[in-house]
């Protein structure tokens, strides 16, 4: 026996591996994951005393099914479901093998009929094993609303028809890009909250590395999973240097980088080194390479600006890429090459009024030595952003602009 110490850390790695067995077994998602639940509910309250058992996930499994037998026993459809159940029998012992379980879970809960929020509260649910209260927590709404939104997505699986299998062909690339997708949106909402009184929501970003690391573990030849990865830990390195004593937003430049997790940047510079030189190069990839080069400066002053112009040109066009790009652009060719970037966006209605587009601008035109028009768009940004962090921080640089002679600062 184990003994009752990493509890929970172990009930959020087998939860999806648990989930994903029922599954497949009894074919019925919102039974199977409720039964779940009350399964890791139970080992949260006997494990700690009795400690671990020998076989954890197969408790789990024989746990949940028996609750799920007593659901089904209740249906109006109890003998023939009972009939099926019974012609299912558990492993008797040793550890289940659910690689392909638990990657069809995840590409379950990124179904293409739900939409991005679904998407992300359900694969934090039955993937990443936080319960209906801290999925509530991390997107700051009340759990009520969550347990609606998870309940919604459950039922729009159902609905569609969806089953416990393995999609192939284009099917899977397209559902796989769908996952890294949700993941990526998991770890920037953690890196940098889009609301509230703090920059990052430090769990949220962690719980998108951990099940991008057991994506990486199930998929260990792709590259872009690798690019995901790696992109995350160079970023996230970062983040005990993101913030002052007092909570104040600092900028990528003005940051010490000696508080840089070097742990994090040596493990993602590795996954760089190794991913670019042996797969398909995707975007993914490129803004890890791009991570990397700013993790590879001693000092702001150091970074190879050029480099990284020429690796933002490798992504296809979208407003994010364009934002950085032109960041880019004008470290390397000067603020006017960068504003000019930048004024195709105003056409675009989400970039218009998103406070990064007006942040962007602000710096650039501060750049140019144009005051004036830097704090006008400064206070925009800091109008627009939901973000308290970012609102100070955007706030004191439109302050700057009025007072003479103020110091130059790079963007968020």
């Amino acid at each position: 026996m184990s003994t009752g110490s990493g509890v929970e850390g172990l009930l959020r790695d087998l939860a999806p591996r648990v989930l994903a067995a029922l599954v497949r077994r009894y074919g019925t998602f919102e039974t199977a994951e409720d039964a779940v639940q009350e399964a890791l509910l139970a080992a949260a309250t006997a494990w700690p005393a009795g400690g671990i058992p020998d076989a954890p996930l197969n408790w789990l499994i024989t746990v949940a099914s028996r609750r799920l037998t007593d659901q089904l026993r209740s249906d109006s459809a109890r003998a023939r479901r009972e009939a099926a159940v019974a012609a299912e029998s558990l492993v008797p012992g040793g550890e289940v093998s659910d690689a392909d379980d638990t990657l069809t879970l995840l590409l379950l809960c990124c179904h293409p009929d739900l939409t991005p929020p679904s998407q992300i509260a359900l694969t934090l649910r039955a993937v990443g094993g936080l319960t209906t209260a801290e999925v509530a927590r991390a997107f700051l709404v009340p759990e009520a609303t969550m347990a609606q939104r998870i309940s919604r997505a459950k039922a729009r699986i159902r609905a569609s028809g969806a089953r416990f299998t393995m999609p192939s062909g284009p099917e899977l690339a397209d559902r796989m890009r769908s996952v890294l997708h949700v993941l990526y949106l998991i770890f920037n909402e953690g890196y940098t909250a889009t609301a509230g009184p703090d920059l990052h929501r430090a769990e949220l970003a962690g719980e998108a590395i951990r099940l991008t690391r057991m994506v990486r573990r199930l998929l260990p030849d792709d590259g872009e999973v690798a690019g995901l990865l790696a992109l995350m830990l160079l970023t996230d390195a970062r983040r005990p240097a993101r913030t002052g004593p007092d909570g104040t937003l600092v900028p990528l430049a003005e940051q010490d980088r000696g508080r840089w997790d070097r742990r994090s940047i040596e493990e993602g510079l590795a996954l760089v080194e190794h991913t670019l030189a042996r797969s398909p190069v995707g975007p993914y990839q490129v803004q890890a390479a791009i991570a990397a080069v700013h993790a590879e400066a001693d000092r702001a002053g150091d970074t190879d600006w050029r480099q990284i112009l020429a690796l933002y040109r490798l992504l296809a066009p979208g407003p994010v890429v364009t934002l950085n790009h032109a960041v880019a652009a004008a470290m390397v060719h000067g603020p006017a090459a960068g504003l000019a970037l930048l004024e195709p966006l105003d056409a675009d209605e989400w970039t218009a009024g998103h406070h990064r587009l007006h942040a962007v601008r602000a710096h650039l035109l501060e750049l140019a030595g144009d005051r004036e028009a830097a704090r006008s768009a400064y206070l925009t940004a800091a109008r627009l952003t939901t973000s308290l962090p970012e609102q100070r921080y955007l706030q004191n640089r439109a302050d700057a602009m009025s007072r003479t002679g103020g110091q130059l600062r790079p963007p968020l």
